[in-house]
């Protein structure tokens, strides 16, 4: 059974309403208490006041107006039962105006305890909302709290210079970035272009000609290890602009783009495409697309399929055969440079960082990306959630 759950304003309101309650109900006891001991004893105050009567009606025998004389016995029941009903009536009475009373004042005091823990958590609930507003493009806003310098300021004010730290770390990020987008892929094209002059020379031995096929190989692969990791870092920072954006067109675009390297692989690609509009940044979302669609005809068989599905819910869904996936491995392959090495013979120029940034987007949408063994046929389903 999933327990109760209450807010903090809840709680306060309880804590305020219970403590005036206990004090009220001592005070209540109390106040009993001092009334009762102030009440005429019974026996003390009946034997008396039958003794008197009695004197009385011997002192004035003619007095219609006074009490016949009596037993003083007989007087004494009488007038102790009078006292006892009496005391009865009042103590009863205090009780019970007692109670109605407190239970008005509990009921306004539990209705201030609830304005008043409002109140108090009032800055709480700017730093919740501040909170709940940021993101990558939007680090300038502040909680800015006015008020005396208390510990709810303090914490309002350590928050603001948390995002300060925050906003000048990530533009420090940014500008690495795009410095290191232009100072690393430079001198890779700068090297691949003069090994390219250098084997395009017909006079070249075969040695030579094949250390600058390894060469291209090479950095092939550095290339590729290095815009993968700017995708990820540039994913990883979330999103700088928001704009609606056909995931639908964008995998008919990917799946034309990559029909070639689907029918090298022999490999065959199955769509079915459902108009799907999301918000956000098209070029990541395409990258998304075409890391799902490249690795899954990667990792394939010759003769298997693929089959893209987007429109529903998951929006994007791509399966493909190939060798069998342990369930227990699954969860790695979204981790940066880890691979199977059992039986997945893709293309060892892949640096293991296609499906970590798959998710590293998904989540920069706001969605999620999941992974499952694909069944009899081996391969993989892959489910991207975008809002």
């Amino acid at each position: 059974m999933k327990p109760l759950r209450l807010s903090v304003r809840t709680k306060l309101t309880a804590l305020y309403g219970g403590a005036f309650l206990i004090v009220g109900l001592a005070l209540l006891i109390v106040n009993y208490l001092l009334v009762s001991s102030k009440l005429p004893d019974t026996a003390a105050f009946a034997d008396t006041a039958a003794g008197i009567s009695v004197q009385r009606a011997q002192a004035y025998p003619m007095d219609t107006a006074t009490i016949m004389p009596v037993e003083r016995a007989q007087a004494t029941q009488l007038v102790a039962t009078s006292i006892t009903e009496y005391r009865s009536d009042v103590l009863s009475t205090l009780l019970w105006q007692s109670l109605v009373a407190l239970a008005i004042a509990g009921a306004l005091a539990v209705l201030l305890g609830w304005l008043m823990a409002s109140r108090v958590l009032r800055p709480l609930h700017a730093i919740t909302s501040t909170a709940r507003k940021l993101e990558v493009e939007n680090l300038d806003r502040r909680i800015d709290l006015d008020g005396p310098d208390d510990e709810l300021k303090e914490l309002a004010d350590t928050f603001d210079g948390m995002l300060d730290r925050l906003a000048v770390s990530f533009d420090s990020q940014k500008r690495f970035v795009a410095n290191a987008s232009h100072e690393l892929r430079t001198p890779l094209a700068v090297q691949r272009t003069l090994v390219e002059v250098a084997m395009a020379d017909p006079d070249v031995s075969p040695e030579v000609r094949k250390l600058g096929e390894h060469l291209i190989y090479t950095n092939e692969r550095s290339e590729r290890m290095i815009e993968g990791l700017l995708v990820l870092a540039r994913s990883d920072r979330g999103l700088a602009a928001r704009g609606p954006v056909r995931l639908d067109e964008v995998a008919a675009t990917v799946i034309r783009s990559a029909a070639a390297m689907a029918e090298e692989a022999g490999v065959t690609v199955e769509s079915r495409l459902r108009p799907r509009t999301v918000s956000g940044d098209p070029v990541l979302l395409e990258r998304l697309v075409t890391n799902l669609v490249h690795n899954a005809i990667t990792y394939n068989r010759k003769g298997g399929w693929i089959h893209v599905d987007i429109g529903g819910d998951p929006a994007l869904v791509v399966r493909n055969t190939g060798p069998q996936v342990p369930l227990d491995a699954v969860p790695a392959l979204f981790e940066p440079f880890r691979r199977l090495s059992v039986d997945r013979t893709g293309d060892s120029r892949n640096a293991g960082l296609g499906l970590s940034i798959v998710r590293s987007i998904a989540q920069a949408h706001g969605g999620t990306a999941g992974a499952e063994p694909g069944g009899r046929g081996g391969g993989l389903v892959v489910r991207i959630r975008l809002p």
